[in-house]
């Protein structure tokens, strides 16, 4: 069996592939960095560290890549996969789109068999918006046959890999805990199951929870950290004071996420209480400036703050954490960040409270826009 994986980054090498070649797949990685594409296709294997005190390290074999660059080879591979996943970032699914669209209508065109193309990305239904991206390039007719040849069923996927440095450009770090979750209502039949996977028939509780838990308390320390001098996670969440408010932010959407999905409370408490020990895990030490990069993105109306905040106080539950995090996101004005840059620049033409509704999509007057204003001003 063979898995095409796009994005031979950390991500895909140190989660996704691993997995793909622990379920009996050769894994053929697709991407547009020349250095580490030769090396895979050099050696053929690699090895993925394990951040804690083992220091394990798990070999991956039978791999290779191509350069994602030449859409030729990128279409004659996804004519033949028997599996396609990415890991790539949500706003680059529309870049390798076509390269996807090109390789659909070969395996049409030869006849091939049904495909699942799973997006592993951080954001809800990535998967539906490759989707979507694939079958703009594709004819009328075209989008008809593929519905009955191509799934793309979408996932939620969970591992901290966080930014490292190494001479070596396929080793990688990545700490013990993982979850990749699949809706299985979006797969066909018999499908090949792969290890250490998570099929669901409901994928949204599962992917909100993940969202709302893990990506907020992460650029919660963030943004609370930044704020106040510390350069990584590691050194942020030995602050109290950054604690509580990251502890506070996960209680406000673990109690949202209780009432929408039924979680049990001691259950999600537990689940809180994992991704925090996850943070101060000694063995990896995150940037903060990384983490807390791209403050538009995470204050969007669909994204990790302002989506759960919003539900929480459509509940009449409390937001007075997850406000103060949003203010200091709108604080967040690291140099080297495009989209902390332009945030700034946003508040100095229109002034906070407009740049706010802006990105968020809050009214001015709306009680949560008040609230961070609030925040803000403190």
């Amino acid at each position: 069996m063979k898995a095409l994986h796009f994005g031979a980054g950390n991500i895909g090498r140190g989660f996704i592939g691993l997995l793909l070649s622990e379920s009996g797949y050769d894994v053929i990685f697709s991407d547009v960095n020349e250095t580490v594409v030769r090396a895979l296709q050099e050696r053929g294997s690699y090895e993925v560290k394990i951040a804690d005190e083992s220091e394990q390290r798990i070999p991956v074999h039978n791999v290779s890549a191509i350069d994602g660059r030449n859409p030729a080879v990128v279409a004659e591979e996804v004519a033949s996969a028997d599996l396609i996943t990415t890991a790539v970032g949500v706003t680059t699914l529309k870049h390798i789109a076509p390269g996807i669209a090109a390789g659909i209508k070969l395996r049409m065109e030869r006849g091939g068999p049904k495909l699942h193309i799973i997006a592993c990305e951080n954001a809800i239904g990535a998967s539906t918006q490759l989707k979507e991206h694939v079958m703009n390039l594709l004819s009328v007719r075209e989008q008809e046959t593929a519905v009955s040849l191509i799934a793309f069923p979408d996932s939620a996927v969970d591992r901290i890999v966080p930014l490292q440095y190494h001479e070596d450009p396929l080793e990688v770090t990545v700490e013990p805990f993982y979850e990749w979750v699949i809706d299985r209502q979006q797969m066909f039949n018999d499908v090949h199951e792969i290890s250490g996977v998570h099929y669901v028939d409901d994928l949204i509780p599962y992917i909100e929870r993940k969202l709302f838990t893990v990506n907020t308390g992460h650029c919660s320390t963030a943004y609370a950290g930044y704020h106040k001098g510390y350069s990584t996670i590691l050194e942020a969440v030995k602050d109290e004071e950054v604690i509580n408010l990251v502890y506070g932010a996960l209680q406000e959407t673990g109690s949202m996420l209780v009432e929408a999905y039924g979680f049990k409370e001691e259950e999600h408490e537990e689940y809180i209480r994992k991704i925090m020990d996850r943070f101060r895990n000694p063995y990896l030490s995150d940037e903060i400036v990384r983490v807390g990069r791209s403050p538009i993105r995470k204050l969007s109306p669909e994204d990790r703050l302002v989506r759960p905040a919003l539900k929480a106080w459509e509940q009449g539950g409390v937001t007075e954490h997850l406000a103060k995090v949003m203010a200091l996101a709108l604080k967040f004005d690291y140099a080297e960040d495009l989209e902390a840059v332009k945030l700034q620049d946003l508040i100095a033409e229109k002034g906070v409270r407009q740049a706010f509704a802006d990105i968020s999509g809050l009214d001015l007057s709306h009680e949560l826009t008040q609230s961070v204003m609030d925040a803000y001003e403190k």
